[in-house]
C-alpha cells in the first residue's frame, strides 16, 4: 500500500514537472510571438512612415518646380539665392526670394508631415538650345534654365523621415517658331496649293485636308486627336496631305476615304515627325492682351494709345480734339503726350492731318455694322515719337538726352492700342484699329535711331491696310482680337458699303507675325463640334474684305498663332457673298524667327519643364 502511495506521488510529480514544462515552453513561443509581432508591427510602421515621408517630400518637390515654371509663364525669371549648403533651413540660412527655404504641411501617408524645401539655380542659366531630333518641338530653339528642387519630410518636430533631390529644367519656347500654333482646334484645309515650312501645334483636334495639296516640312504636334479629313462633314480627299520626314528623305502621305481617325501607331512611321497625345502646353489666354495694370503686354508696353468714346458711343473730346489719348500704365491720361499726339503741328500724319485719330466710315460686311475706327499713320506715329521724345531721353547704347526711339528692354517697341468705350468688353461690339502707312517700320527723320522690332497689341478687331513691314524688313508682330487684311488698293472706305466687285484689290505683302482669335466650327472645340458650319480654316486666319477672286496675290511672311476665340466680333466665317473673295495664297514661316535674336519684342512662349534626375538621399547633403 505505501509502495501504491509512492508511485502516485511520483507520477503526480512528473505530470506536474512536466505541465510546468509545457507552460514554460508555451510562455517562450508567446513571448517570441509577441517580440516577433512587435518588430513586425514597428518595421510595418516604420515602413509606413517612411512612404509617408516619402510621398510629402516629393510633394514638396513638384509645388516648388511648378512655383518656377509659373514665374516663367507670367514672363518673369526667377530671383533670389538659395540657402548655403551646411544646415539648409536652420537658424537664419533660409536663402532668398523664389529661392528660399518653404515649409508646407502637408497630409500624407495618413498624418500630417511638415515638408522643408528650397530651389538652388544653376550657374549657367539661361543655355540657348536647339531641341534634339526626336523630342517634342524637335529643332526648335529654346531658353533652359536649369533648377535642383530639394526637400525634407519630418514628421512632428525634428524626425527626418525622406530626403529628396530633384533637378528639372524649365524650357521657354517662343510661339513664333511654328508655322502654326493653336490653343483649341486646328483644321488646314486649302483649295489650291499650300506649304508650310515650320512646326504645326494644337492644343485641341487637328484636321488635314485639302482639295489640292498641302504640304508640311515641320513637326505635326497635337495634344488630341489627329483626323485625315474634316471636321465640318464626314469627308476626305485622298492623297493630298503631305508631311516631310527628313530622317528617310521623302514625304509620306497618309490616305483616306472618308474623315478618319489616326492613332499613333499608324503614324510611327514618320520618325516622331507626327505624334498625337502630346502633354497639352500651357499659353496665355487672350484676356492677357486687355488694357488694365497688371495685364503683361500693358504694363511692359512702350506707349499706350487708346480710343475714348462715350456712353452714347460718340467720340469723347473732353480730354482731346479726336478723342484719342495717351495712358500711364495706372491707366490715368498722360496729359503731355496727349496734347502732343493731337497737335497738327507736332505729330503730322495722314489721318486729317494728324498722326493718329478716329473714324467711323468702314463697314465690315462679315459683321453687318460699321466699325468706329482708331486710326494710326504708323511712320508719322514713329516720327511724332522721336520729335516728342515720348519715351524718354535716351539709355544704354544712346548719350544722354538723346531722344529715343528703338527701346532695348523687351527687343523693340511695345505699342498697346485700344477702345475705351461701353461696349468695349462685349462680345460683339462696332469697335477696331486700323493701321495704314507701314510699308517700312522706321522713322522718316534724318538721324533717328532705328525701330530694332515692333510688336502691336490690341484687346480689339485689328485692321492691317496696304504693305506692312515688306521694305527693310524688321522683327514685327501684330497680337489682337483678331486680324483684318485690306490691300494696298484700299483707298475709299465708301466701297465697303457697294457690291463687292467694286473692291479690287492689288497685290499686297505683310512681313509680321499674328496672334489672333478665330472662329470654331461647329461652335465647340473637340468632337462636339463634328459636322457644324466651318470656320474657314488656317487658310482664312485672316479676314478678307475685297475682290481678290483668287488672281491677286497675298504675300505673307510670319507665324500664325490662336490663343482662343475672338472675343469681341461674333461674325461667323462667309466666304463670297458680299463679304469676300480669297486672294492667291503665297503664305510661309518667316524663318527668320528661327534666330532668336530676331524674335518680335515680348514674343509669347510656352514654358514646359523636364526632369533629369530625382534622387532619393539617405543623409542630408554636407
Amino acid at each position: 500500500m505505501h509502495n501504491i502511495r509512492l508511485s502516485e506521488k511520483k507520477e503526480r510529480g512528473f505530470v506536474l514537472l512536466t505541465g510546468l514544462l509545457m507552460l514554460a515552453a508555451l510562455t517562450a513561443i508567446l513571448t517570441a510571438y509577441y517580440s516577433v509581432t512587435r518588430m513586425e508591427t514597428m518595421s510595418s510602421k516604420s515602413s509606413k512612415d517612411s512612404v509617408g515621408g516619402f510621398y510629402g517630400a516629393e510633394a514638396g518637390l513638384n509645388l516648388r518646380a511648378e512655383e518656377i515654371r509659373q514665374k516663367f509663364v507670367g514672363y518673369n525669371r526667377p530671383t533670389g539665392a538659395a540657402p548655403s549648403s551646411t544646415s539648409p533651413c536652420v537658424g537664419g540660412n533660409n536663402g532668398s526670394g523664389d529661392f528660399m527655404c518653404k515649409t508646407y504641411t502637408l497630409p500624407a501617408g495618413g498624418m500630417t508631415r511638415n515638408v522643408v524645401t528650397y530651389i538652388e539655380e544653376d550657374a549657367s542659366n539661361p543655355v540657348i538650345l536647339t531641341i534634339p531630333p526626336g523630342e517634342r518641338f524637335q529643332g526648335l530653339n529654346a531658353q533652359e534654365y536649369r533648377f535642383t528642387a530639394r526637400s525634407f519630410s519630418y514628421r512632428g518636430s525634428d524626425r527626418e523621415e525622406a530626403i529628396l533631390k530633384l533637378r528639372f529644367k524649365s524650357r521657354l519656347v517662343p510661339l513664333f517658331q511654328f508655322a502654326a500654333f493653336y490653343s483649341k482646334d486646328l483644321e488646314i484645309l486649302p483649295g489650291p496649293n499650300m506649304t508650310l515650312s515650320g512646326p504645326v501645334h494644337t492644343n485641341g483636334l487637328l484636321f488635314l485636308n485639302s482639295d489640292a495639296t498641302l504640304t508640311i516640312t515641320g513637326q505635326v504636334t497635337t495634344a488630341s486627336d489627329l483626323y485625315r479629313g474634316r471636321k465640318n462633314q464626314n469627308s476626305c480627299r485622298s492623297n493630298s496631305v503631305s508631311i516631310f520626314d527628313p530622317t528617310s528623305g521623302r514625304s509620306l502621305t497618309p490616305s483616306c476615304s472618308s474623315r478618319t481617325l489616326l492613332a499613333q501607331n499608324q503614324l510611327n512611321a514618320w520618325n516622331n515627325m507626327i505624334q498625337v497625345r502630346v502633354p497639352m502646353l500651357t499659353v496665355p489666354g487672350p484676356e492677357v492682351f486687355d488694357p488694365a495694370p497688371g495685364y503683361v503686354y500693358w504694363d511692359k508696353a512702350d506707349l499706350r494709345i487708346i480710343l475714348a468714346l462715350t456712353a452714347a458711343n460718340a467720340v469723347d473730346t473732353s480730354a482731346s480734339p479726336t478723342g484719342v489719348q495717351v495712358r500711364t500704365s495706372g491707366n490715368t491720361i498722360d496729359v503731355v503726350k496727349t496734347n502732343a499726339i493731337n497737335s497738327a503741328a507736332l505729330c503730322p500724319g495722314s489721318i486729317a492731318g494728324r498722326a493718329v485719330g478716329n473714324s467711323n466710315t468702314f463697314r465690315n460686311n462679315r459683321e453687318g455694322r460699321m466699325i468706329r475706327m482708331l486710326e494710326i499713320d504708323m511712320r508719322a506715329l514713329l516720327d511724332c515719337i522721336h520729335n516728342n521724345n515720348l519715351f524718354g531721353t535716351g539709355v544704354g547704347p544712346y548719350s544722354a538726352g538723346q531722344k529715343r526711339l528703338s527701346d532695348d528692354t523687351e527687343g523693340g517697341i511695345v505699342l498697346h492700342t485700344s477702345i475705351f468705350g461701353p461696349n468695349s468688353a462685349a462680345s460683339a461690339n462696332s469697335y477696331g484699329v486700323r493701321v495704314r502707312n507701314a510699308t517700312t517700320l522706321q522713322s522718316t527723320v534724318v538721324g533717328a535711331p532705328a525701330v530694332k522690332g515692333l510688336s502691336i497689341i490690341s484687346d480689339q478687331a485689328f485692321y492691317v491696310q496696304g504693305n506692312y513691314n515688306s521694305s527693310g524688313k524688321i522683327p514685327a508682330a501684330i497680337m489682337v482680337d483678331s486680324i483684318n487684311v485690306l490691300s494696298s488698293n484700299w483707298t475709299n472706305d465708301a466701297n465697303s458699303l457697294a457690291a463687292l466687285g467694286t473692291r479690287v484689290p492689288t497685290a499686297t505683302t505683310i512681313n509680321a507675325a499674328f496672334v489672333a482669335g478665330t472662329d470654331t466650327t461647329g461652335g465647340v472645340e473637340g468632337t462636339g463640334g463634328l459636322n457644324g458650319a466651318y470656320n474657314g480654316g488656317l487658310e482664312n486666319y485672316p479676314r478678307f474684305h475685297e475682290n481678290w477672286n483668287g488672281n491677286v496675290t497675298l504675300t505673307y511672311r510670319g507665324s500664325l498663332v490662336s490663343l482662343g476665340t475672338a472675343r469681341h466680333v461674333n461674325g461667323a466665317w462667309v466666304y463670297g457673298g458680299n463679304v469676300y473673295t480669297a486672294p492667291i495664297r503665297n503664305w510661309n514661316y518667316d524663318t527668320a524667327f528661327n534666330d532668336a535674336a530676331y524674335l518680335p519684342p515680348i514674343t509669347p512662349r510656352f514654358v514646359y519643364l523636364r526632369q533629369e534626375l530625382f534622387v532619393r538621399d539617405f543623409e542630408k547633403e554636407t
